[in-house]
């Protein structure tokens, strides 16, 4: 098996950034304490490859969580790898169900293939997660995507998620080794999705077509998610994580990528007349901990970027622990090595066996005020534009998608892009087509080009409808209190409002200015009824930080009226009664 450090790749640089740059200051600034005192043996690699795959030795398995004894009983690449998937997708769900080796498989292990059971809410039925780098795709593939979710009927639709890429419901077993066939056959891929994996990488949504951009991303996007899934082979060296993991490479002033939320984050900066990245590590979100990523105090050339990559999930599959899972994604591990002994471990697993120091140079413009990618916009190519369109909270049928993607064939380059808002943008639409693109019925519905100022920042999870871990639903509460809330007051720039059905915060509700986390609480009558616990505060860019609690248990039919009452207060929102008198 090919070492993941072995691998290094030439880029040629952006053409603007080998001017001379002056310094800035890193992005974060990381407390600096004294490192904890770390024992030797608790650097011993607690993992060992056996038989193709990576296994928990025996000697660290005390204490380890549920999800890692289905690993360690049978692996789950072996599903995808061994073609696992197809006996299994013969049997009824009474059999799968009638054995704990094939009910852990359709409940925890095809989440390695990216099928999550819905076993709550839709019995038998499954979500599959595509992994789209960079959130680029293509009219052909959508179609594909719209067809799979037309015959389950009302169950099948699809969504944008919060990480630029598809989520697709109504899934049956019988049906999954055809859909990965089908897929494969358009060039996309569901596999390492879930569990224990990277996800997908994030990059500029405008990347290649931005005048502004500092770097094009979609190229680095691209290789580390080949990278990651061995060309969608299925990649073991990184299939048994202790815990999910976040990677986006930021190419924009604008942090459209969210580099602060993310397990690694590459932050383009220069070096000695050198292009390359700055580090940042360890941000999360979790229903117990949320935290930013920090500086790992290093650099790395653009040609370094795989190398770094694997050599960051190495020493975190190698050295992470994997008891309670809520203490199991990265940043935990930092906590305990300290960041330098973190960064000691990075370091040895690079092919040099060295890491450079972070650069002063950094690249991206602290003071850059945030675009907003709606509506037509210039592209870097003369005579092309790309037009940002609502999806609100970022739900679509199968109708939509084939809509979008004969809009994107009739006018574009047959060419999409998702956004981590869920939101989506056609790319290369000829200047002289634009106004017959705007006069399309399409347009002047759902998903338009001029949402209003609070449509256009709303996000949601999943939720209630689908989900079984939420609490409430979240997609059509989210529209509804909106559109109340927009009666009430006029607001004078865009509010960020995101809304996450449980503590997991699929969300980001921390990230918001304002974020819902659903919850049970008591209504006027002192029964229980959904409720949402409401952040404020939240930021993300340059000055990033997370919100805090404004208000707990509110029930959601009171949020309205405090969410204006936020507005208002925080945001300058004026009521509409004034609004409407002064006029």
């Amino acid at each position: 098996m090919t070492s993941s450090t072995s691998l290094s790749l030439r880029f040629s640089p952006p053409p603007h950034t080998l001017l001379p740059s002056k310094p800035r200051r890193s992005l974060v600034v990381a407390a600096q304490t004294a490192p904890p005192a770390v024992e030797a043996d608790r650097l011993e690699p607690r993992v060992e490859l056996r038989d193709g795959f990576f296994i928990l030795k025996e000697k660290f398995r005390k204490g380890i969580n549920p999800q890692e004894k289905v690993k360690i009983e049978s692996e789950p690449m072996k599903l995808f790898m061994e073609n696992g998937i197809e006996e299994l997708a013969k049997k009824s769900m009474e059999e799968i169900d009638g054995e704990k080796l094939t009910k852990d498989d359709i409940d925890v292990r095809l989440k390695w293939l990216g099928l999550f059971h819905r076993r709550k809410h839709q019995y038998g039925k499954f979500m599959m997660r595509l992994k789209l780098p960079n959130g680029v795709t293509t009219s052909a593939q959508t179609r594909y995507l719209a067809s799979v979710i037309r015959k389950y009927g009302e169950d099948g639709c699809a969504d944008v998620t919060t990480r630029q890429n598809w989520q697709i419901r109504g899934v049956v077993l019988p049906d999954v080794p055809e859909i990965l066939k089908g897929l494969a056959s358009v060039g996309l891929t569901s596999l390492q999705s879930g569990m224990d994996n990277v996800r997908n990488p994030v990059g500029n949504p405008i990347a290649g077509i931005d005048p502004d951009e500092i770097v094009d991303t979609r190229p680095y996007t691209n290789l580390l998610s080949q990278f990651i899934t061995a060309n969608s082979l299925g990649n073991p060296e990184f299939s048994n994580l202790p815990r999910k993991w976040n990677v986006c490479v930021v190419g924009s002033h604008d942090l459209y990528e969210h580099p602060h939320i993310n397990d690694l984050a590459y932050m383009p900066a220069n070096k000695d007349g050198r292009f390359g990245f700055n580090l940042l590590v360890g941000g999360f979100f979790s229903a117990k901990r949320c935290e930013e990523a920090i500086p790992l105090d290093a650099w790395v050339p653009a040609d370094d970027v795989l190398p770094l990559c694997g050599a960051v999930l190495e020493a975190f599959r190698d050295l992470g622990t994997r008891g309670n899972r809520q203490k199991t994604r990265m940043m935990w591990l930092i906590d305990e090595l300290g960041i330098e002994g973190f960064r000691a471990e990075v370091e040895k697993r690079m092919p040099s066996g060295k890491l450079e120091r972070e650069s002063s140079e950094d690249l991206v413009n602290k003071k850059w005020e945030r675009r907003d990618y709606f509506g037509l916009h210039p592209q870097k190519q003369e005579g092309l534009s790309y037009i940002g369109l609502h999806c609100p909270v970022g739900r679509l049928q199968a109708d939509d998608m084939d809509e979008l993607a004969r809009l994107a064939d009739t006018y574009g380059s047959g060419e999409l892009r998702l956004t981590v808002e869920q939101n989506i943008i056609i790319p290369n639409v000829d200047t002289s087509k634009t106004q017959a693109l705007l006069q399309e019925p399409f347009l002047k519905n759902r998903f338009s080009p001029e949402p209003s100022i609070l449509m256009k920042g709303l996000v949601a999870c999943t939720g209630s409808q689908f989900c079984g871990q939420a609490i409430i639903e979240t997609k059509l509460r989210a529209l509804k209190v909106t559109e109340e809330v927009e009666r009430l007051v006029a607001v004078p720039k865009p509010v960020r409002m995101h809304w996450t059905g449980c503590p997991n915060t699929c969300g980001q509700v921390q990230v918001a200015d304002i974020g819902f986390m659903g919850c049970l609480t008591r209504g006027d009558n002192g029964k229980a009824v959904e409720g949402a616990d409401v952040y404020v505060g939240g930021r993300v860019g340059s000055d990033s930080h997370i919100g805090e609690i404004y208000k707990k248990g509110v029930p959601v039919t009171d949020l309205a009226p405090l969410v204006a009452e936020i507005l208002v207060k925080e945001f300058g929102a004026v009521p509409r009664v004034r609004e409407e008198n002064e006029d």
